[in-house]
């Protein structure tokens, strides 16, 4: 089966039938928890995924001014070697590193060197032009809001036979290529991964550089992210990381080592829970752009709920989550195999992520790694 649930960059090939038996003994560290105990009452999130879910591990760190800084831990880094799992370690972040992208595009528009209402032919002449697609009709806002009608390439890959091509190199406009040949998509909101490498396709021809340097010099340089990366055709992660696992029939396969150009700008960074912390941070509290800016990214459509999850609603670039506690969380999250990732930061200054370094594999476990994402905002919130 394929789970399909979520922000992907790649549809999940999982095995339920042996998950919960090769878990191993799980493992759980909590460092910094303070104030409220965020840091305690997620760890019951993350111990579900570990224990009754099989996942190897998964980890969350967050903070907010009741709690201060906190992180989480539960199970393993390393099934192999039985190393515990850290909340402190580089990861992929698979479709967060659309939030860092539409940043850029956003900081462009307000540069006025890219308008969100210009059609992406204005851009880049003739790339979309065949099978009905016509990129004199699509906007750069339609790209960043997944309105564009564009289908996602990630749905045209081998994804059954993952292996024979994790470290093969792919070029932007081969993945748009790919993209053109699949059906329309039938509704008018639909998630694709293409749509950012087109975006970072449009960044190239108007600044003259690649989109991993200007994001570097735009976001991770200035933010001091020194955890966060752009990997290029790099395959393995820089610095310690959990190894990253997806269940492949009756065994737990280890995808830690992968080339991320198939994401390119939908997906392709690695970086920390921390860093991905500041980022939102910064990102939600104008530090990085223009309040006209930001206002365009937080002005958001309904997201497909087969796709996301109920009450989700999406930006450029940027998620809105109804929390219980009153208020959205702002956010995004991603899944490239061996690393599932979900976050959410609060107009308030409350912010979490969280990983899993397993493929998510079932609506239960989906639905468990998003709870610990509320659970952590709403323990430090006025009206928990």
């Amino acid at each position: 089966m394929r789970w399909r649930r979520g922000i992907v960059t790649e549809p999940v090939a999982a095995s339920l039938m042996l998950a919960g038996l090769m878990a191993g003994p799980a493992a759980a560290s909590d460092g910094g928890t303070a104030g409220c105990g965020a840091g305690l009452q997620v760890r019951r999130e993350l111990d579900a995924l570990t224990h009754e879910f099989g996942m190897a591990g998964a980890a969350a760190e967050g903070g907010g001014p009741a709690c201060g800084r906190w992180s989480a831990a539960s199970g393993l880094a390393d099934v192999r070697t039985g190393r515990a799992m850290r909340a402190d370690e580089r990861i992929r972040i698979g479709s967060t590193t659309k939030t860092f992208t539409a940043a850029v595009v956003l900081q462009l528009v307000a540069e006025r060197r890219i308008a969100l209402d210009a059609p992406v032919d204005r851009y880049l002449p003739g790339l979309i032009d065949r099978n009905g697609y016509d990129g004199k009709k699509i906007t750069v806002r339609g790209l960043l809001r997944h309105t564009s009608g564009l289908p996602d390439h990630v749905d045209a890959l081998d994804w059954d036979h993952l292996e024979r091509r994790r470290f093969r190199h792919f070029e932007p406009r081969e993945l748009v290529a790919l993209a053109l040949g699949e059906p329309r998509p039938a509704r008018r909101w639909t998630y694709s991964t293409t749509n950012y490498v087109v975006a970072g396709l449009i960044v190239e021809k108007v600044t003259g550089q690649p989109i991993g340097r200007e994001i570097t010099r735009r976001i991770i340089a200035p933010l001091g992210l020194r955890d966060t990366y752009w990997p290029g055709d790099g395959v393995r992660i820089r610095g310690p990381h959990p190894r990253g696992y997806q269940q492949v029939g009756d065994r737990r396969a280890d995808f830690s080592d992968l080339n991320m150009s198939y994401g390119g700008a939908g997906g392709a960074l690695v970086s920390s829970l921390r860093d991905q912390g500041r980022f939102f941070a910064a990102l939600v509290g104008g530090r990085l752009l223009p309040r006209a800016e930001l206002a365009e990214m937080r002005r958001t459509v309904a997201a497909d709920p087969d796709r996301l999850w109920p009450g989700a609603r999406y930006g450029l670039g940027l998620i809105s989550t109804p929390l219980r506690c009153g208020g959205p969380a702002w956010g995004h999250g991603g899944t490239v195999p061996g690393y599932d990732t979900a976050g959410g930061t609060t107009s308030d200054g409350r912010w979490v992520q969280v990983v899993v370094n397993q493929n998510i594999d079932s609506e239960e476990s989906f639905r468990t790694l998003h709870d610990a994402v509320e659970t952590a905002l709403c323990a430090e919130s006025t009206n928990p």
